[in-house]
């Protein structure tokens, strides 16, 4: 098993399944009555790195992935949280279950209960159908909790109270039901600051944090920017019909001494449009569009906000609003796509 899909099939997300099937694990048969081996191929680690940081906090992954404890993701946008929170999905004894990720941030607070928890058919104003929350559909695998710093602090006891009692009852229903899944929250914000301001409940933290991951941005990771963009390269190339198969010196230079404030997602998100430019085999510094202020320094949050925005936009624009490929080329999932639309307000 692979992956999975819910029902009823859509063709464009079963398309996408298949897509990343024939790229991922390759499993090879071994003798009777032995374990088989597993090969895992070069696109399972697409956005893992080769540096010294990246290999620590991997084989780490690999430590903690069969595990059933929590886990609490820190990194800043664009490193990569949902990834890595996917990855020990994988690994993990829960692999043939849902994987079920919530960007915290974007849910209206109104109806945070309702997208956790579920609701029945009338139990309030817009309620037309009954709904299953993210809780049951992510029932004996893994609900990924993105950005969940953002969530407000009575959705927080609600969250707490889940996960202490292991059932969920949904909105204008009296029936609880019980649930059993693995938990990985992300966040970049710095969650123990939060509880002393009291922004952030304490004994919900410690809940979440059994084990800790913290994820370097890219700028810290300087060895990883050539092998992930030379893999994007390949990657786009690929899907866009294109020869392109190298940088330019000029190019690599350029890319090895940039700040990547927006971290792996801004470097996919450069090589893809240099790739869609390029008008020869070879990326030049001029196709990469990098900005001439080179930093150290990240971006701020709202720049942050501004360029995601933007690239969903642009995004939406050259996939013809087709949603899975648009998540697809972000390299993030449909309904974290779904969530990031509604958050920024983006009309299509």
């Amino acid at each position: 098993a692979n992956d999975y899909i819910s029902k009823p099939v859509q063709p464009d997300v079963l398309l996408k399944k298949i897509n990343e099937a024939l790229q991922n694990e390759t499993v090879i048969a071994a003798p009777s009555g032995s374990a088989p081996s597993i090969s895992i191929a070069p696109s399972s680690n697409f956005l893992e790195g080769e540096s010294e940081a990246a290999r620590q906090l991997y084989n780490y992954v690999g430590l903690v992935a069969p595990t059933p404890m929590s886990v609490l993701i820190n990194g800043a946008s664009g490193t990569g949280k949902e990834y890595v929170a996917h990855r020990i999905h994988q690994l993990s004894k829960r692999a043939d279950k849902p994987f079920i990720a919530i960007d915290c941030g974007s849910i209206p607070k109104e109806l945070a209960a309702s997208e956790f928890f579920g609701h029945v058919k009338g139990s309030f104003t817009g309620a037309l159908n009954d709904k299953t929350g993210a809780f049951v559909e992510a029932n004996g695998g893994t609900l990924f909790l993105d950005e969940i710093g953002n969530l407000p602090l009575r959705q927080q006891s609600k969250l707490l109270n889940v996960l202490q009692r292991r059932c969920v009852t949904r909105v204008g229903s009296n029936n609880p039901v019980a649930v059993d899944i693995r938990l990985i929250c992300a966040t970049n914000k710095n969650l123990p600051k939060m509880v002393a301001d009291e922004e952030f409940r304490e004994d919900l933290l410690y809940r979440i944090n059994t084990i800790h991951l913290e994820l370097p941005p890219l700028r810290e990771r300087k060895e990883d920017i050539r092998p992930l963009a030379e893999r994007f390269l390949a990657h786009f190339s690929e899907v866009y019909g294109k020869t392109v198969g190298a940088f330019a010196p000029d190019a690599l230079a350029a890319m090895e001494s940039y700040a990547w404030p927006g971290n792996i997602r801004e470097l996919r998100h450069t090589v893809e449009k240099a790739v869609i430019i390029a008008d020869a085999d070879i990326v030049g510094k001029e196709e990469l569009q990098i900005s001439r202020g080179v930093t150290s320094e990240p971006a701020t949050g709202g720049t942050l906000e501004e360029m995601e925005r933007s690239m969903i936009q642009e995004a939406l624009r050259r996939c013809d609003n087709n949603l899975s490929m648009v998540a697809s080329s972000l390299g993030i999932t449909r309904q974290t796509l779904y969530n990031k639309i509604k958050r920024y307000n983006i009309k299509f």
